[in-house]
Formats: structure tokens, C-alpha cells, sequence
């Protein structure tokens, strides 16, 4: 069996194709009967409870599993990713507001007009990598030693990062030993035959002064600007989801138990040690033990959601709702933090269908002089979209395309809070988009900068209009804005790591007075990734991998623990 299993179920030389039909049908139902008859028969105990099957977890799941003496369950809210809106690479946009998607909304806010922005995340096997637009983005090389520099552990720098992302990447492009990746399971490579408009969009930021680059992670993440065709995660127009990256080819193996369709509620303790977690699951509730360890991998939102729920939070507001105090740490759900997004719009000069998943052209840039690091990214989208109400406002084009520009790091945090006691009971997410006065100022920047390339000579054959926001100024351009902004779907930060009081994780991803507890995903992240976070997501699960495998010193092994439920 090959180590990536998407180099061998979507092969396409003709020589191969029977052989590997007929051997992709054979692990299909070798994983079919052995994950049916592992999750028939559930354990009393297992020795790591992975939550979370995203980008984080699934990396997780599957580096403890490698080791046969270990085992794994790995725990997911949602169902089967082996629908036509998860494979086909071109169906992504069915997922949102699917029984895929979380769909979770934020409060209203009076910084963006008393709207109330929506939050999509994944409920799927596969997590956010099973919905989202398949763009690969590693993250800035500041993002990385900032990371490090908080933790205050170079093992998070940019340098070493980037030896994991070498070894994780299965590089299709230009080869670049120096910054690229062979034969790891991560397949990734340019947009393949991109619509004509993304190397038009390319060259449109190279007339207004941004550098272009041969692709967005190499030299690109060191650089204050840039612009490329986009890395994505499609292969042969499937998506290559990290699930199926990384877990599904170690399915068929007894140590790896997969649960889909049980929603991790509480985690159980003893004294200040977890011992499990307890989950809902077919109309019933369920404990089951972690003999060494528990790593939340839950996503932004559900992380902090079921710390809190456990008893680890701020001690007022857990009291406030009467759940008893585990551990005091007033940072689980503060920091919330998401790249903000504006849509502007031009109608096609000539329609064009759009390629792979729809984004082909990415580009950073700096909202003033001075700045070393990227505040901005810009991804083309091609097709129009917007918000509501600028979609009354303005009108949208029945063809054309977008400029969806976002602020690099905003500077607005948001916070998460309970409603109640029961897991049943909603979160309150307050995102406080645009609180910070310097964001409606960056967030100008960002817009003007899309309306210069947008109307720039290389684009001009595409576009017969401009359809927003045009050439507005003063308190209609921020009302513009305010009424624009909107997720990315990229929720992180709630469940920092660092050294202040309102960290919650140290270096090694555990949680602060607690023991045999990690988090691995998106809500460790002391400040927001550049662009996509799907990436940096896979390198957390990585390094959180190896610091179990160090700790618990994996590769001598640890005992199985047996025993049904």
C-alpha cells in the first residue's frame, strides 16, 4: 500500500488504471469492514482519544496510529465525506449551510452595520479540508518565529517549520528542493490550466508594483509582497482532503478507530488528570478513557466551547453558569480572530467558466510603506459574490468575478461564550469584526488595492464594468466596507499558546494545570496565519504529533488497552 493513497486511487496513466481500480475497490471494502466492526464493538479505554477529524486532527490520529502497539480513536461530530460536494472539486460551495457545515453565526455588530457575519466550518469527516476552497497557504515566515517567539521555542520558527513542510508535501510543480517537498502525503500543485483571467490577475499586480513569484510558498512567504497562481489541493478535479491525506489509508489497520457521528460533550477528570471524554452518540451518552492522553482538535469554536463546558475557563463566567471550576484560565475563548473579507466586483467582459476550485490567483501586499511583512492578501475568485446587502445595493452581474480582499492580521479580537451549562446549549460568538479603528483604515487600503488591479490594463479584456464598489469615498466607502465584511472561514486564536496569563497552551500544546490534556488546531495560534489557514492547521498537528511521540516515547511503543464497551 503506498504511503499517500491519492497517488494511487486517482492515477490517471492509462496502464495503471485497471490495476489500480481494482486494488482502490479491494481497500475500500478492506476499510469498510474493519472500521465497521471496530466501531460495533467500541472500547472501554483506548490509549489516545484524538476529537476533531480536521486538518489538525487527522494529522494526529494518524502519527499515533503509525505505531501498531498504539491505539487510536479518533472522534468525529460529522458524517461520511464520500458525497459529490466533498470529491468534486468544483462543488465546494454545496457545502456551505449543508448538513456539512456548522453554520454558525455571529452576534450582531454595530462595527459592520448591525449585520450578524455567518461562520461556516466543517462537520464532516475531514473537517474544514473536506468544504473549504483547497488553497494551500503555509503561513509568513513572521507568522512562524512570532509563533516561536511568543512560545518561546524555536521549534515553531519559520526554519524548522519549514523542514516539516518539505517533508509533508508531495510537490507537483516546479521542482524547489530548497523550499519544496517530494513523495510526502500531502499532494499539492499550481492550479493546472487555469482560467485565463488568473495569470491576468497575476500580471494586473505585477503593473502595480507587486513582485510575482513562481509560487505563493517558497520565496513568496518570505517576501512583503507577492503575487502567484494559486498551490491547491485538487488532483485530476478531486479534492484531496487531509482526512483522506492522512487517516484513510490507515482505516483498515485494528489500532485506528474512526467514529463518525458522536459530538464530544465534556472530558472527564480525575482530580486535575483527564481521563476520557464523554460523547454523544446514537441518541446516547458514552464515556470512554484515554489511558495516556486526550488531544482536542475540535477547531475554534468547539475547542474552547468543550474546555468550558469541562470546567476550564475564567471562573467567573463558569460559576456565573454553574459549572464547577476545573482550572481557572480566563483565555479560553478570548482572542477570537479571523481574516475579514471585502468582495469587489466587475462584471465579464465575455463569460468564462471557472477552473479547479474556482481561486487560481493569489497575491500579498502592504497597506503602507514601511512594512516588512504582508497586511493584506487578495484572492480572485471567479465567479461574483457578496454580501446581502451589498447584493441590494449594487446589483450582481449574472457572469464576473471577484477581488476578495482581507486583512492579513486584523487587529479587532473577538470572544466566545457560553449560553448555559448543557452541551446542547449555543455559543455565543462575539467576533467584534472591525472594533479596532485601524481596521476600517487597513480595510480601505485593501479595497482601493483591489480596484487598482481590478481596473488595470491585464484585466481590462475582462471586464465590461466594474460592478462595486466603485468609485466611492468618505462615509458611503465605509459604509461599503461595513456592509462587505465577512469571514473567510478562517476562525482561530481562542485557545492561544504562549506564556501570559491568557494563554492557554504551553509550547508542547498542553493545556495549562492540566494533565494528559493537548490542543491541536487552529484555536493554539497566538495571531492569525497570512492567508489560508488549512496549512498551518497541518503543520499544528504535526508538531504536535511529535512532541507525543517524544513524551511518550512512541517509537519504543505503548501498551494496547482492550476491553468493549
Amino acid at each position: 500500500m503506498k504511503t499517500n493513497f491519492e497517488n494511487e486511487s486517482f492515477e490517471d496513466e492509462h496502464d495503471n488504471y485497471q490495476r489500480g481500480n481494482d486494488s482502490h475497490d479491494i481497500f475500500v471494502e478492506r476499510v469498510r469492514s474493519n472500521q465497521s466492526q471496530l466501531t460495533s464493538q467500541l472500547r472501554h479505554q483506548y490509549d489516545f482519544i484524538v476529537c476533531g477529524s480536521g486538518s489538525s486532527g487527522s494529522v494526529v490520529a494518524r502519527r499515533l496510529a503509525e505505531n501498531p502497539d498504539v491505539s487510536v480513536l479518533l472522534i468525529e461530530a460529522g458524517g461520511s465525506d464520500d458525497v459529490p460536494s466533498v470529491i468534486e472539486a468544483n462543488q465546494w460551495p454545496m457545502n456551505l449551510g449543508s448538513e456539512r457545515d456548522w453554520s454558525f453565526q455571529g452576534q450582531p455588530n454595530p462595527h459592520v452595520n448591525g449585520r450578524s457575519i455567518p461562520f461556516s466550518m466543517g462537520k464532516v469527516l475531514g473537517g474544514g479540508s473536506s468544504i473549504n476552497i483547497m488553497v494551500w497557504a503555509r503561513g509568513h515566515q513572521q507568522d512562524w518565529d512570532f509563533f516561536a517567539s511568543v512560545a518561546n521555542d524555536p521549534a515553531w520558527s519559520y526554519e524548522s517549520i519549514l523542514q516539516i513542510y518539505r517533508r509533508l508535501e508531495d510537490w507537483h510543480g516546479v521542482p524547489d528542493p530548497m523550499y519544496r517537498g517530494t513523495g510526502g502525503p500531502v499532494f499539492v500543485q499550481p492550479a493546472p490550466n487555469p482560467n485565463p483571467i488568473a495569470p491576468a490577475t497575476v500580471e494586473a499586480a505585477r503593473v502595480v508594483g507587486i513582485p510575482t513569484f513562481e509560487n505563493p510558498n517558497g520565496r513568496m512567504m518570505e517576501a512583503a509582497k507577492g503575487a502567484a497562481i494559486s498551490d491547491v489541493r485538487v488532483r485530476n478535479g478531486k479534492r484531496q482532503s487531509i482526512f483522506r491525506s492522512y487517516v484513510y489509508p490507515y482505516m483498515d489497520r485494528p489500532n485506528l478507530t474512526v467514529l463518525s457521528q458522536a459530538l464530544v460533550t465534556r472530558l472527564t477528570f480525575q482530580g486535575k488528570r483527564v481521563t476520557g471524554v464523554e460523547i454523544a452518540y446514537r441518541d446516547a451518552i458514552y464515556r470512554i478513557g484515554a489511558a495516556v492522553e486526550v488531544v482536542l482538535s475540535l477547531g475554534a469554536i468547539h475547542t474552547p466551547k468543550v474546555l468550558m463546558q469541562s470546567g476550564i475557563g475564567d471562573e467567573a463566567e463558569l460559576q456565573r453558569l454553574g459549572i464547577p471550576v476545573v482550572q481557572h484560565l480566563p483565555g479560553v475563548g478570548q482572542n477570537f480572530q479571523d481574516h475579514v473579507a471585502f468582495d469587489c466586483v466587475w462584471e465579464y467582459e465575455t463569460a468564462l467558466e471557472p477552473r479547479n476550485n474556482f481561486s487560481e490567483a493569489i497575491f500579498f501586499a502592504t497597506s503602507q510603506s514601511g512594512l516588512n511583512s504582508p497586511d493584506l492578501f487578495i484572492c480572485q475568485a471567479e465567479v461574483p459574490k457578496t454580501t446581502a446587502e451589498n447584493a441590494i445595493r449594487f446589483g450582481l452581474p449574472g457572469a464576473g468575478w471577484t477581488l476578495f480582499g482581507a486583512l492579513s492580521h486584523p487587529k479587532s479580537r473577538g470572544r466566545l461564550r457560553l449560553t448555559g451549562a448543557d452541551p446542547s446549549d449555543p455559543i455565543l460568538i462575539d467576533a467584534n469584526t472591525l472594533s479596532d479603528p485601524d481596521d476600517l483604515k487597513t480595510a480601505i487600503a485593501c479595497v482601493e488595492l483591489c480596484r487598482e488591479i481590478g481596473n488595470s490594463a491585464p484585466l481590462r479584456p475582462f471586464a465590461k464594468r466594474e460592478v462595486m464598489p466603485g468609485n466611492l469615498k468618505g462615509a458611503e466607502l465605509e459604509r461599503f466596507i461595513r456592509d462587505a465584511a465577512t469571514s473567510f472561514w478562517h476562525e482561530t486564536c481562542t485557545a492561544k499558546m504562549g506564556r501570559d496569563s491568557m494563554s492557554v497552551v504551553d509550547s508542547n500544546l498542553r493545556v495549562y494545570g492540566i494533565d494528559n490534556l493537548r490542543i491541536a488546531d487552529g484555536s493554539i495560534m497566538p495571531r492569525i496565519t497570512t492567508a489560508n489557514t488549512m496549512a498551518p492547521c497541518v503543520i499544528i498537528g504535526e508538531r504536535a504529533a511529535e512532541i507525543l511521540h517524544l513524551e511518550h516515547q512512541l517509537q519504543t511503543s505503548v501498551k494496547t488497552v482492550s476491553g468493549a464497551l
